[in-house]
C-alpha cells in the first residue's frame, strides 16, 4: 500500500475500533474537531501518563500545574497574542478554498527534496553496495541545483515570515508557479494575515460583559502561577513546570485528520533557568526529548530535528522533533529558548515582580526559559498510524493488528475461555478478576477464540489467556502474544507476573 492508503485505512481503522470519531457525527460532524473512543481515550490516557512521569515524577526539580483554560484577557495581550498570533493565509480565487501561504511553500519544497530522494533512489539502485548517497548528493549537478533551490526559496520565506512582507510571501507563490491541490490554478488572492484565538463574552450583561478568549496555548498558565509554584513547592533555578490540557484555535486550514485541530491538547513543560545558561538547557532538553520519543520504539528512521526558519517573536533559538507520517515529516515537538520575554512582559502588563532571587549570585533576576511542547493528539497519530500493519499469515489470510509499544496499549491483557460453557467461563472470570485491579484487562466469550484473536490484535491487545478444559485440571492457561502469535503454556499463579512483566511502564524508561 501507498502513504495515502494507509492513512486512510488507519482512519477507518480508528472509527470502526472505537478510537478516533468525528465529533457530533449524527449531525454531520464539525470541522476539524474529533471524540476519542473507548479505546482511543484509555491510549490517550497512557501517553499523557508516560509524559508526566517523564517530566514530573523522574525529574525532582519538575512539579505540575493545572491551570485555567479562562484567563484575564490582558494576558494574552501581554503574551503578543492578541496583536502577533495569525497566520498568513491565501485564497485560490477558483477552488474558493483558504490555504495558509507558509504551508503551500513547505509543501512545494517537500515535493523538491522528494526529487532529491528519487535521484538517490535510483542512483542506489544503478551503483549497489558501494554507493555513498551523501558523495553522491554532495556532487550530482541535479541533485545541487535541487538544492540551490530549496535554499533560495527558504531564505526568501524566511526573509518575508520575519518581516512581515505579505506581499512578497505572494511573489514567492507566484514565482515557483504553485497551484491550488483542488482547482489545479494560480488564480490566488492577497496574503493576509489571521488571528487565531477563539472570542467570547464573560458577565451576567451584555452590556457589562468583558471579552475572554479560550487560551491558545498552555504556556501563558504556567507562566502567571511561575511566584506560586516557585514559592509553595520551595524551587529553585533551574526549575520546571509542567502541565497537559486542552487548547483552542481556530485553525482555517484544517486537514489530516487529527494532525491540526480546532480543540486540540497540548503537553507543555517550562524550565526557568539563569539567564546566560539557555543554550546549555536548550541542548540539553533537544537531547531528552528525542530519547523519550526514541524510548517509545517506533523506529529512530521516524524522526529528526528541524531548526525553525523563522523564530517566534519571544525565542532566541527553536527546534522541531519532527515524525515520519504516512502523509511525510510533520512536526511533533517544539522546543524553544524563550528568553525572559513572557515573565517580562507579564511584569510588564500586571505591574507585579515575577523575579527570583539567585542566592548564589545574591541578585534578584526575571528567569530565561526554555520549552519542550508536544502535542498529545499528534502523538496518538504518530504511535496509532506506526503501529498499524496489515499482516499475510501462513495460511494465505491476513490480519490488521496495531503493534502498539505494550506498556501504553489500551488492553493489556484479554481473558478468553476456549467455549462459552463447561466452566470455563467461570474460571475465565476468575483469571480475569486476578489481573483487573493492576491492569485493564477485557474478558471475552463471544464467537469462536479465533475470531476473538483477530478483534484483540485489531485494538492493540499484547496478550491473551486462553482458558481450555485442561486449566481445571492443570491449573494452567494459554498466553498468546501479539506480535509473533506464538503461544506459551503456563500456571495460572505466574501469569500476574508475566503480565506485569510485558506491561509496566517501566519497562519505557530502562
Amino acid at each position: 500500500m501507498n502513504p495515502d492508503e494507509i492513512f486512510k485505512n488507519v482512519v477507518s481503522h480508528a472509527k470502526e475500533y472505537g478510537f478516533v470519531f468525528p465529533s457530533s457525527e449524527i449531525y454531520d460532524g464539525l470541522g476539524a474537531v474529533y471524540d476519542y473512543g473507548p479505546y482511543g481515550s484509555e491510549l490517550k490516557n497512557n501517553l499523557r501518563r508516560y509524559w508526566w512521569i517523564a517530566m514530573t515524577q523522574l525529574n525532582e526539580n519538575i512539579v505540575g500545574i493545572d491551570a485555567a483554560i479562562f484567563m484575564h484577557p490582558t494576558t494574552w495581550k501581554a503574551s503578543g497574542h492578541v496583536d502577533a498570533f495569525s497566520d498568513p493565509l491565501i485564497d485560490n480565487k477558483d477552488s474558493k478554498k483558504r490555504y495558509r501561504a507558509d504551508v503551500l511553500l513547505e509543501d512545494h519544497l517537500a515535493k523538491i527534496q522528494g526529487k532529491i530522494d528519487k535521484e538517490v533512489e535510483k542512483a542506489a539502485k544503478r551503483f549497489g553496495e558501494s554507493f555513498d548517497p551523501e558523495m553522491y548528493a554532495s556532487t550530482n549537478p541535479r541533485v545541487l541545483g535541487y538544492r540551490e533551490e530549496i535554499q533560495k526559496v527558504e531564505d526568501r520565506m524566511k526573509a518575508a515570515l520575519e518581516s512581515g512582507n505579505l506581499e512578497d510571501l505572494q511573489q514567492l507563490i507566484v514565482d515557483c508557479e504553485i497551484v491550488c491541490p483542488v482547482s489545479g490554478s494560480r488564480n490566488w488572492t492577497e496574503v493576509r494575515q489571521f488571528n487565531l484565538m477563539f472570542g467570547t463574552e464573560m458577565g451576567a450583561t451584555a452590556d457589562g460583559a468583558t471579552t475572554v478568549y479560550l487560551r491558545p496555548e498552555t504556556a501563558q498558565g504556567i507562566f502567571v502561577n511561575f511566584l506560586n509554584v516557585q514559592k509553595t513547592a520551595r524551587m529553585k533555578i533551574p526549575f520546571g513546570i509542567a502541565q497537559t490540557g486542552k487548547a483552542f484555535r481556530n485553525e482555517i486550514v484544517a486537514r489530516q485528520f487529527i494532525f491540526r485541530m480546532r480543540e486540540f491538547e497540548q503537553m507543555e513543560m517550562q524550565f526557568f533557568v539563569r539567564p546566560g545558561t539557555e543554550m546549555e538547557w536548550y541542548q540539553h532538553w533537544k537531547e531528552a526529548r528525542m530519547k523519550w520519543h526514541l524510548a517509545l520504539g517506533l523506529g529512530a528512521d521516524k524522526y529528526k530535528f528541524h531548526d525553525h526558519l523563522k523564530l517566534a517573536h519571544y525565542a532566541n533559538a527553536a527546534a522541531d522533533i519532527e515524525f515520519k507520517f504516512p502523509f511525510g515529516f510533520k512536526e511533533l515537538e517544539g522546543i524553544h529558548s524563550r528568553t525572559d520575554f513572557d515573565l517580562g512582559k507579564h511584569e510588564e502588563f500586571s505591574g507585579k515582580k515575577l523575579r527570583y532571587f539567585d542566592p548564589e549570585l545574591n541578585e534578584s533576576y526575571i528567569p530565561y526559559v526554555v520549552e519542550t511542547s508536544i502535542g498529545l493528539d499528534r502523538l496518538f497519530l504518530a504511535v496509532l498510524s506506526t503501529a498499524y500493519q496489515v499482516e499475510t499469515l501462513a495460511d494465505g489470510s491476513t490480519r490488521e493488528v496495531l503493534k502498539f509499544p505494550a506498556p501504553i496499549a489500551p488492553v493489556k491483557v484479554a481473558v478468553l475461555p476456549l467455549v462459552n460453557k463447561d466452566g470455563l467461563p467461570e474460571k475465565a472470570r476468575e483469571i480475569f478478576e486476578l489481573l483487573r485491579f493492576d491492569v485493564n484487562a477485557q474478558i471475552d466469550s463471544k464467537e469462536s477464540i479465533g475470531k476473538r484473536y483477530r478483534r484483540q490484535d485489531a485494538i492493540g491487545t499484547p496478550l491473551c489467556v486462553t482458558v481450555d478444559h485442561d486449566s481445571l485440571v492443570d491449573g494452567m492457561v494459554t498466553v498468546r502474544d501479539r506480535d509473533t502469535m506464538e503461544q506459551e503454556r503456563i500456571p495460572i499463579s505466574e501469569l500476574r507476573g508475566r503480565v506485569l512483566a510485558k506491561v509496566e511502564m517501566r519497562n519505557l524508561f530502562r
